[in-house]
This record gives C-alpha cells, structure tokens and sequence, in this order.
C-alpha cells in the first residue's frame, strides 16, 4: 500500500486534466530538443549561404558614377543618405519616403530606383548611377531646353527617369513617354514641358 501511494505521489496525475508531471516534463523536453534542432538547422544554412549579420557603422565600397567611393554605413542606413550625405551628391531627393514621388530615381546597374526605399548595403558590387553624371547627356540640356522645370525640386529625378525609359524605348511615342514617367510626381506642374523635352530626345534633338 505504501508503495502505491508512492507511485500515485511520483506521478502526480490530476483527474482534471488527464497528465502526469512526467508526461509534462516529457513534453517540455521535446520541444526543447526540437527547438535546438531548428537553431542549430537556421545557422547552418546561414553559413553555407554565407550569410552574415551585420552590427555597428561597417566601411563599404560603392561604384558610384564609374569610381569607387568608400562610406562608412549601419545596416539602417540607406542608399539615398550615403549618397547625399557622406558623397555630396544631393541630385536625388529626400522627398518622400515610400519612393512614390520619384524624386530620389537613380539608375542601379541600368534600371531606375529609388535610392530612399533601398540601403546602401544592398548596392554592394552594383553599378550607380545619379543625375550628377547626366551633366553632358542629351536629356537634361532637352530640359533647359524646353523650360521643363520651376523650382527644380523634382527635376533630377525627372532627368533619371526619362534618360532610363528613353535608354530603353528611344523611339517612344508620346503616350508611352507619359505611362513610362507616371511615377514621378511635379507638384508644380510642369509636365507638359517635361514630355516636350523627352519628345525632343526621341526626335534627336539638344544634340540627342
């Protein structure tokens, strides 16, 4: 009788619930042990992917407008303030946050972007290039050409935009010119002028 009570004691089993404490801790064990095995798993993909976790201000190399340029960036850090505030190149704006103004457009290896939604980490290896180094191309002479600007805030990234569309459709019409630019935003109004500039380029002229 005693050693029943005994074992009744060890197991502790509650009639509520239908467990015992060794079943419990049976329990916990597993998850336990399984939940190792899923970090020990997560780490070892992470190395053979060759991932790393980056902490703290880290020097990186970016190829901006055909040299390469040393910054000192966070992991936070974005595209857009390495390029204005550690390499002065203030063409792309801090307009918006989204990306939905186009002001911030840049080219990444011939595509445009925008450099506020993007962190300078992720251009590592990439080739970029900002309005700054349009200053020969046809498309912003075309622009003062045109008058296709009023307080300028908008118009590097118009220059970016319609140079990238035009590299890839110079024969554009203008209905294309107007869809391919629909996500730059002029709050002064001076679209009509910036589709006259685009239009000049795609007939060859501002030396196009």
């Amino acid at each position: 009788m005693a050693q029943d009570t005994l074992n009744k004691g060890t197991q502790n089993t509650d009639p509520r619930w239908g467990f015992s404490r060794r079943d419990f801790l049976r329990g916990s064990g597993a998850v336990a042990a399984a939940t190792a095995l899923s970090q020990q798993t997560t780490a070892a993909l992470a190395q053979d992917k060759g991932a790393q976790v980056v902490s703290g201000a880290t020097q990186i190399t970016l190829d901006v407008n055909g040299a390469p340029k040393q910054v000192k960036v966070e992991p936070r850090t974005t595209l857009l303030e390495a390029l204005r505030y550690q390499l002065d190149l203030t063409g792309a704006k801090p307009i918006c946050i989204d990306g939905s103004s186009g002001g911030s457009t840049i080219l990444v290896d011939g595509k445009p972007m925008q450099a506020n939604t993007m962190l300078a980490m992720q251009v590592v290896g990439k080739k970029i290039q900002t309005v700054e180094s349009l200053v020969n191309d046809a498309v912003p002479k075309a622009f003062v050409a045109c008058d296709a600007q009023q307080c300028g805030f908008c118009t590097p990234g118009f220059v970016v935009g319609v140079k990238a569309f035009l590299d890839k459709s110079p024969k554009a019409t203008e209905e294309e010119i107007r869809k391919g630019l629909n996500g730059n935003l002029c709050r002064c109004g001076t679209y009509a002028n910036i589709i006259h500039a685009a239009l000049m380029v795609v007939k060859g002229g501002a030396n196009g």
